[in-house]
């Protein structure tokens, strides 16, 4: 008698277990939408040949006329921003 309803109580326990966790929050399991197998690494912007030699006029040159305020004023910043770069690596010492 108490054998049987220690196999019943058992029972119901372990199915009570795997239902909630089969419907867990946290299941490990991929939802819809979401990206499966390998992640790829983000693309590497590729830089122009003679770029690290640009001038802060040469890069500002190419910032298309049709360019909107916001992306003339990003390019502007990120030729700003190399031009610092460059002449970092100018300055530094040479062995």
């Amino acid at each position: 008698m108490r054998t049987r309803l220690f196999v019943k109580r058992s029972i119901l326990l372990s199915s009570v277990l795997l239902l909630a966790s089969a419907l867990s929050p946290f299941s490990a399991h991929a939802e819809e939408g979401q990206v499966k197998g390998a992640m790829l690494p983000a693309p590497v912007p590729q830089v122009a040949s003679g770029a690290v030699e640009d001038t802060l006029k040469a890069c500002l040159s190419r910032i298309p006329e049709k360019a909107s305020a916001g992306q003339r004023m990003l390019a502007e910043d990120t030729c700003q921003g190399e031009e610092g770069t460059r002449k970092a690596i100018q300055d530094a010492p040479q062995f």
